[in-house]
């Protein structure tokens, strides 16, 4: 890494606008407002000039630069090692957490990490570097970047905020897209005529249509007119033009020009450059000692040289444009290039590098290769790059002599490929893995066919175990179809895939088939399907019992309860899951979050939140990333079904980004069914709808999502005084399972509804179902729910007696004893109790008003002004706390607790100065001027 001195960048023909840009980018960095930008287009369009001017601008930045390079593509974190090797230095600076995940990256520490992580520690180095000096990151060929470093290094720029860094990628056009959602993008077009004539004018002097041919046949790529003008010399006889009708090497057929060049070569420096090019470090030291195998030499690399194909510094071979290199290694024969790669391999130490020039190597089938590539497979999984485990896990399918270990090949890269989130990949895989593995049951090379020196018995449990293994197989790739159609196709179909998985392992294989339930499970809860749900429950009945006994009994209840309401043994089953996560018995991640969210289901709220928190924290200080928008999830219902509004806005928003940025469509819609009910509740009616029509526009067909946005629309319409459309609403979604998922707890609203349009039929059927899960569950809520509504239905003397009760018990949330509170003193002022309705009435305005229920707000005022409490002129100023996005909340409270900005930013994933300018713009808001008064505010 270096501090580039100032200096005055020289103009480029052509791109005064992208000029432009980057000197806006520079200074907009310097000014503390990091930004990232990516540069597109062909090869030869001018990206790497406008890096190289970049760089020539950034005047005291530090700048970090690094190329993508195609071979090493597969080779995990290989690209982020080489930007971050100038200051790897700081790594063992970082929270303990992200200098593992940097440490495993790099292949100096075995731990596995969540591959994302990576991304969160690049941010935090690249955060605490810029603290010294503004920083530029300037990312060559980002295209050929490895998909893991790609993935931490576009988490890291979207993320700057605050920091004095800015990030240029550039990427090419073609076969391998480089998405890069989030991030600010250009695409260079070609130069226009003028452009180009002065571009050709400025360094030759060429006869008139030789220029024209160069400019018409260029079509504008300025490397297409350098490389077409180089050695057209004045004297057109010296070197005639083709004919008229025959082209000059064009833009597109670049490579076919550099050809020609590298034709005019000796034969032996042509080997001695595909040695060069056929390993992506194209180091001198290892070229050298591989070339005796192809009988070159370094002499043979000198007239490459001399015509500034090549060049050699600090021990490294670099060819002057990508195009050359591919050029270099592709116009040989193929026996060539298989000799380069076999000579690499044998003079290589690197365990990653080694593998893969032999499986390049591989003429054919070749166990050596692949085993090679199955060991390198597992070491990328320990150093979070799923994307690369399964490319090597791919390849190494391709080169399985043996049917089984093909099958077993193709069912890993399958399942890493999703895990990495390539979700086109993860299916065909799949597919392929469960062909493969259907196809071994006839028998297959290297079957045990019983061991002559062994025992009949040895035998049969020989064969047994390779039954068990090929089931468990097929059933990971139907898992991993199920998986992929819960993102592209629908949770019912999901359902169908995971349950069609699960059947044939139900015996042979329990704790799989358990884990494939789990997910066929939710997925028949997301699709609120009766019959998924019931063939859920008749297959976990079917599970033996084992370790994970206490899941399976609590997911079969679950599914029951959904299915079919709860009974008293059901609930006791949920509650003991409930329990065991609650106390850290039970450790798994989708364990724990099912434990608490069957807590919400049978109305143990404080419990089940408190469960959610404590894994969600665990999560977090894993820096599991990835699992975070499924945590907040559920955490932000637990937080929502409990009255704390504000918790379940901070909880949503950060879930709503990581979904976006991790692009998880599926888990967006999900999320902003939520918050659709959270603005309908905070009476944000124009948000309100904006977002459950987004939910509505979704055809994914996830009818819990679906549910939990129409009943967002009928607490809406409820508070608003329109009980006919909040009742025709929660008729429609509470229907079946949804009825008995989270919308269980919609029933007060529901039965409210029905008393308010005179459906009191309805209501007391609604009633009875409420009784019901009262009753069942024992769940003090329920119970406390069940007394209010009993209330609102019946109007006569008992009705007293029932808000009061309902109003002792405790463990309701502030949510629901407010709106106890509205509806009693509602009672109260019609049955001429003023006195004590004014107290009801004004303790729930109140409580409205401080946990953010603004939409209930007027309902209270006007029955308070109907008994002559006039509303204050001045209404209350928000609490300070309420006037924080909800980021900043989130920033306030972990500082109030005494967190540092770093500790902060490794917990929320930011940078640390990201994490200061929240505190700078919280501070006014909350009225303190400095930190150490946080700790006494109310948050």
């Amino acid at each position: 890494m270096q501090i580039a001195s100032a200096g005055t960048a020289p103009p480029i023909v052509g791109r005064s606008g992208e000029q432009s840009r980057l000197r806006r980018l520079l200074a907009d960095a310097k000014e503390g407002h990091g930004r990232a930008l990516v540069l597109r287009g062909e090869a030869g369009i001018g990206k790497t000039t406008l890096l190289d001017h970049a760089a020539a601008m950034a005047g005291g930045f530090r700048v970090l630069r690094a190329a993508g390079v195609e071979s090493e593509a597969e080779i995990p974190f290989a690209g982020l090692q080489v930007l971050l090797a100038p200051v790897a230095d700081g790594i063992a600076d970082l929270p303990e957490t992200h200098a593992r995940a940097l440490r495993a990256a790099f292949g100096t520490e075995t731990a596995p990490t969540d591959p994302l992580l990576a991304g969160a520690a690049t941010l935090l180095l690249l955060s605490e570097l810029a603290e010294r000096a503004p920083l530029l990151v300037l990312l060559d060929d980002a295209h050929w970047f490895d998909r893991s470093s790609a993935a931490a290094l576009l988490f890291a720029v979207r993320r700057l905020g605050s920091d004095p860094v800015a990030a240029i990628l550039t990427a090419r056009d073609g076969d391998r897209p480089f998405p890069a959602d989030g991030v600010e993008s250009v695409t260079l077009p070609r130069l226009d005529g003028d452009s180009a004539a002065q571009l050709l004018a400025a360094r030759w002097t060429l006869p008139l249509d030789v220029a024209d041919r160069v400019l018409r046949e260029s079509g504008g790529n300025p490397l297409a007119i350098v490389e077409l003008a180089v050695g057209r010399p004045a004297d057109a006889e010296a070197a005639p033009l083709p004919e008229p009708v025959a082209p000059l090497p064009a833009t597109g057929r670049l490579e076919e020009h550099f050809r020609g060049r590298l034709h005019a070569l000796p034969e032996p420096t042509r080997w001695a450059l595909l040695l060069a090019a056929a390993d992506h470090r194209s180091e001198l030291a290892v070229f050298t000692a591989a070339a005796g195998a192809l009988g070159v030499g370094v002499a043979d690399l000198e007239p490459a040289e001399v015509r500034e194909l090549i060049r050699v510094t600090s021990g490294r071979l670099e060819f002057r444009h990508p195009l050359v290199r591919a050029a270099a290694y592709q116009d040989v024969p193929l026996g060539r290039r298989l000799a380069a790669h076999r000579a690499l391999a044998e003079v290589i130490d690197d365990g990653d590098r080694r593998a893969w020039h032999l499986a390049a190597a591989a003429a054919g089938a070749d166990e050596t290769a692949a085993a090679a590539l199955d060991d390198a497979a597992r070491r990328a999984l320990t150093r979070g790059a799923p994307a690369a485990a399964s490319q090597a896990w791919e390849r190494a399918a391709t080169l399985s002599a043996d049917r089984p270990a093909r099958a077993r090949r193709l069912v890993e890269a399958a399942r890493t490929a999703y895990d990495a989130g390539e979700l086109d990949r993860a299916e065909s895989l799949a597919t392929t893995a469960a062909a493969a593995v259907a196809g071994l049951d006839g028998g297959a090379p290297g079957d045990p066919g019983g061991d002559p020196g062994g025992t009949a018995a040895d035998a049969v449990a020989a064969r047994k175990k390779v039954a068990v293994e090929r089931a468990g197989q097929a059933a990971e790739a139907g898992w991993v179809r199920a998986q992929v159609a819960y993102e592209r196709e629908s949770p019912t179909r999901a359902a169908e895939l995971a349950l069609e998985a699960a059947a044939p392992i139900v015996t042979l294989d329990p704790a799989r088939a358990t884990a494939v339930l789990t997910e066929a499970s939710w997925c028949a809860r997301d699709a609120a399907d009766p019959e998924l749900l019931a063939r859920c429950a008749q297959l976990l009945a079917r599970v033996p019992p084992g370790p994970a006994a206490e899941v399976r009994d609590a997911l079969a209840a679950f599914t029951t309860l959904l299915g079919s309401g709860p009974t008293p043994s059901s609930a006791r089953t949920m509650r003991a899951l409930l329990q065991a996560s609650h106390d850290g018995r039970i450790t798994g991640s989708v364990e724990r979050l099912t434990g608490g969210f069957v807590g919400i289901l049978i109305g143990d709220d404080v419990t089940a939140l408190a469960t959610l928190a404590a894994q969600t924290a665990a999560l977090r200080d894993e820096g599991a990333i990835g699992w975070l928008p499924y945590a907040n999830e559920v955490l932000a219902l637990g937080h929502l079904v409990s009255g704390r509004f504000r918790d379940a806005e901070v909880t949503v928003s950060e879930a709503l980004a990581l979904a976006a940025e991790l692009a998880q469509p599926v888990q967006l819609t999900v999320l902003t069914s939520i918050a659709s009910w959270l603005a309908a509740v905070r009476g944000d009616t124009v948000l309100c709808e904006l977002l459950t029509a987004r939910v509505r526009d979704d055809d994914h067909g996830h009818r819990i999502a679906a549910a939990l946005a129409s009943w967002a629309l009928a607490v809406r319409d409820l508070a608003g005084a329109e009980p006919a459309a909040a009742l025709e609403r929660l008729e429609e979604s509470g229907r079946g399972p949804a009825g008995r998922d989270v919308l269980v707890r919609a029933l007060p609203d529901h039965i409210d509804a029905a008393v308010r349009v005179g459906e009191r039929e309805r209501a007391r059927e609604l009633l009875a179902e409420l009784d019901t899960w009262s009753r069942r569950t024992e769940s003090p809520v329920a119970s406390a729910l069940a007394l209010r509504c009993a209330a609102v239905l019946d109007d006569g003397p008992a009705a007293r007696d029932r808000f009061e009760a309902s109003l002792r018990v405790d463990g309701c949330g502030p949510y629901d004893r407010a709106r106890t509170r509205l509806a009693y003193g509602e009672w109260l002022r019609r049955h001429r109790s003023p006195s004590a309705a004014r107290a009801q009435l004004t303790e729930a305005r109140e409580t409205f008003d401080r946990i953010g229920a603004h939409v209930w707000t007027p309902r209270a005022g006007a029955e308070l002004d109907a008994l002559g409490v006039r509303a204050p002129e001045q209404p209350p100023q928000p609490h300070g706390a309420v006037r924080l996005s909800p980021q900043e909340l989130q920033v306030v409270r972990l500082a109030a607790q005494g967190q540092t900005n770093r500790e902060i930013a490794a917990q929320l994933f930011l940078s640390p100065r990201t994490v200061g300018h929240h505190l700078y713009k919280a501070y006014p808001k909350l009225g303190v001027a400095r930190r150490a008064e946080l700790g006494r505010l109310d948050l």
